[in-house]
């Protein structure tokens, strides 16, 4: 190249890194006259028209500097041009130009069709451009390519790399599940994939936990480049997606192979407990779950003794929701807390060893604001929880962020491990707008916790308890100078949470003696609501083959709740009730499910032909709405319903339920006992039944009740959100004085 041509192309070269693309061209223009057998400037010409969108006049630019030349010419200078164009589409791509980035890459797509790697940019891209759709991948021929034998060469980071954008921006479409499973020949490194669909599973299984099973069942073909802990964690994952939509037998199956793949204690006691998921959510397996759950708590204790301190992250998560469901089994109020707390002491041990720098750094942070406070005019008051939304937690929670008294209180919301939806949540939006801080947390610990601590939370309050160990896991590390439980489950026994809350009804006197978190009484309900949305009823006795003068019960309750003994009582009323019906809803509706209700009804007498099973309803509406088809909804024990108490007494259905000792026990008696309402509740197994025949044959008191019921929305402080709100927020005050005044 000639001295002249050659300072024109430094020239050149300068304002195209400049950005003056139509400086460089005419220099390139230039450069071309002076010495027109340089093929290079002709591509690089090219470029510098395309960057001014000249497109037209860039592919006859390149196809000038290929005139007349032989075959293998036209290929070797093909390849220049291709390096040329990989090269800008690349440093536009890191200067954020993701449009021009991407024209340059259809050009190259044109001209290679079948460079994989390309392909691989451009989904990439449109993702960043929120112009993907999903159709690309197979009208770019991309899934094609990777399904080809023997496999194309691929970039592997840039395809990992895609296939977590994919799964992040469309991660319901069929079609990505076809790029991972076309994928699957290309994964070089299993670690590093397997994260990837992890993650994915989770977040969509929140609304699709089949396609999350589906995916994972995709990640499976590659169990034998896997080691035993990868191995356990998809297992895991999966058995609980499809034990999620009620494919239980397989769900069940999975837990078994993961307890038969288990060698360490603590991988043993989860697998037992994903086992008793199972067999608990499909209902039928009553003597299988006596024998393993008694396994499951020697198990337990056997670890609590052992006190390990160097349990890992997954370890302590998988360990913190184990005893779950002891509180479903039995009522044993001292002893499942003792457990559960111990437990709870165990994962905060591990904690604070494993996340030992951050638990110090938030608790000098928490120390040097208590010594020298800044006055406030607003307490900041964050809620951390996976559940805003449509959930019964987002439900009952939405009228107190209602009422909050933004003058004094600022609100933050936290939303653990964030996760898009198959359809949108309107709730989940309402409580997005009605927050003065909405973070959309990802499913690191650490991220969570960092934001509420910088976010200087003066209230932590968790709405989760053990249904997440994240959020378990959060609240250990104390983020939050005061952390307080409420609504979404019993305590954790979480050392680092300092409040529970509950009312005067819900929890016993003596529970003090066995809550390791303080018990904070507020001063008539724990929870309250301004009333619930009712649309219109589908369920009508006619098309159940029901006679207009017969008495319904209606149970509506997940399988966790169907304890057999507290069927058997609802099968005894029935047996005394002439001419009445049960309409059961919820749980799986397969064979197993309806087995179990059907031969506790004939052992008592009762034909099966007076059990009706009823699907779930479209929407919360409608399912309230079809509580009215009842006169008499049956609780269950010794794990009460909660909302649907709470939706039972607003729609004025009477309700039949047996007080216990533990939280979970006395949820409808206190909410009975708040709107004035004592006939149905009982005392013991023979009260339960006496109260169930006599609401099935004493019309004139099922009246009374729900004229009780309909005349408490105007009185009862279980329909009052406002004033709710004022007890909590005075709680929230006096708790916020009793630290200052304890580091004064």
């Amino acid at each position: 190249m000639s001295s002249e041509s050659s300072s024109l192309q430094q020239k050149a070269q300068k304002y195209w890194l400049q950005g003056d693309y139509f400086g460089a061209a005419n220099l390139y223009e230039k450069a071309i006259e002076a010495e027109p057998e340089t093929k290079s400037l002709y591509w690089d010409l090219g470029l510098m028209l395309l960057l001014q969108g000249q497109e037209a006049e860039a592919q006859t630019t390149w196809l000038l500097g290929m005139a007349e030349g032989e075959e293998e010419e036209v290929d070797r200078w093909t390849i220049e041009l291709l390096d040329v164009l990989q090269g800008e589409a690349q440093r536009q791509g890191n200067l954020a130009q993701y449009s021009v980035a991407w024209a340059i890459r259809q050009h190259i797509h044109e001209i290679n069709p079948h460079d994989i790697n390309n392909l691989l940019h451009l989904i990439g891209l449109s993702i960043l451009l929120k112009t993907y759709t999903g159709e690309e991948l197979t009208s770019l021929g991309l899934i094609e390519l990777l399904q080809l034998q023997p496999p194309t060469e691929v970039n592997f980071d840039l395809l990992m790399q895609v296939l977590h954008s994919v799964l992040e921006y469309a991660p319901f479409q069929s079609s990505s599940l076809e790029l991972v499973s076309a994928s699957i020949p290309h994964i070089s490194q299993p670690s590093v994939f397997l994260p990837i669909i992890l993650v994915a599973s989770l977040k969509i299984s929140n609304s699709s936990s089949q396609i999350a099973a589906e995916l994972l069942e995709i990640g499976r073909r590659l169990e034998s480049q896997l080691d035993l802990s990868q191995r356990l964690a998809i297992l895991h994952l999966l058995a609980t997606f499809y034990q999620n939509y009620h494919r239980y037998d397989q769900g069940i199956e999975l837990a078994k192979l993961c307890l038969s793949l288990s060698e360490k204690l603590i991988e043993i006691i989860y697998a037992n407990y994903k086992i008793l998921r199972g067999l608990m959510g499909a209902v039928g397996y009553w003597d299988e779950v006596c024998a393993l759950i008694e396994r499951h708590k020697t198990q337990l204790q056997s670890l609590i003794a052992q006190h390990p301190v160097s349990l890992g992250q997954s370890e302590v998560l998988d360990l913190l929701t184990t005893a779950y469901f002891f509180p479903y089994f039995e009522d044993r109020a001292q002893q499942n807390r003792e457990l559960q707390n111990q437990i709870a002491q165990l994962c905060q041990a591990n904690i604070e060893v494993y996340a030992k720098t951050p638990v110090a750094r938030y608790r000098q942070g928490h120390l040097l604001r208590s010594k020298t406070p800044t006055p406030k005019t607003r307490l900041k008051i964050g809620y951390l929880s996976h559940c805003f939304g449509r959930h019964s937690v987002g439900w009952l929670a939405r009228w107190l962020f209602n009422y909050h008294d933004r003058d004094r209180f600022e609100i933050n919301a936290y939303f653990v491990g964030y996760r898009k939806k198959a359809m949108e949540d309107p709730l989940e939006d309402w409580y997005m707008h009605n927050v003065d801080k909405a973070y959309k947390g990802t499913f690191s610990t650490w991220e969570m916790a960092d934001e509420i601590y910088n976010d200087e939370v003066d209230l932590l309050i968790d709405l989760d308890s053990i249904t997440l160990d994240l959020s378990c896991e959060i609240l250990a590390l104390k983020p939050a100078p005061v952390q307080v439980t409420w609504l979404g489950w019993d305590a954790s026994g979480i050392p680092a949470i300092d409040y529970f809350i509950a009312d005067p009804y819900v929890l016993p006197e003596s529970a003090e003696e066995y809550y390791s978190e303080k018990i904070w009484r507020l001063p008539q309900t724990y929870i309250a609501v301004d009333g619930f949305e009712v649309e219109i009823p589908t369920l009508r006795r006619e098309n159940l083959e029901i006679p207009a003068d017969a008495i319904i019960y209606l149970s509506s309750q997940v399988g966790y709740k169907r304890h057999p003994e507290t069927t058997r009582w609802q099968m005894k009323i029935l047996a005394q009730v002439p001419n009445s019906y049960f309409l059961l809803k919820g749980g799986s509706g397969d064979d197993s499910h309806k087995n179990f209700f059907i031969q506790l009804a004939e052992a008592e007498g009762v034909k099966r032909d007076r059990l009706r099973f009823i699907p779930g309803d479209l929407t919360e509406g409608i399912h309230r709405a079809n509580f009215s088809i009842a006169d008499v909804v049956l609780d269950t024990y010794p794990y009460n319903g909660a909302t649907t108490t709470l939706e039972t007494l607003w729609v004025g259905i009477p309700l039949v339920t047996l007080v216990g000792e533990q939280f979970a026990a006395r949820n409808s008696y206190t909410m009975m006992m708040n709107v004035g309402v004592t006939e149905g509740i009982a005392w013991s197994a023979e009260e339960y039944i006496e109260w169930g025949v006599r609401f099935g044959k004493d019309e004139a008191l099922r009246k009374d009740v729900a004229w009780k019921l309909r005349q408490s929305r105007q009185t009862s402080p279980l329909w009052n959100g406002k004033q709710f709100a004022r007890e909590m927020e005075n709680a929230y005050e006096q708790m916020w004085q009793k630290y200052l005044n304890s580091h004064s």
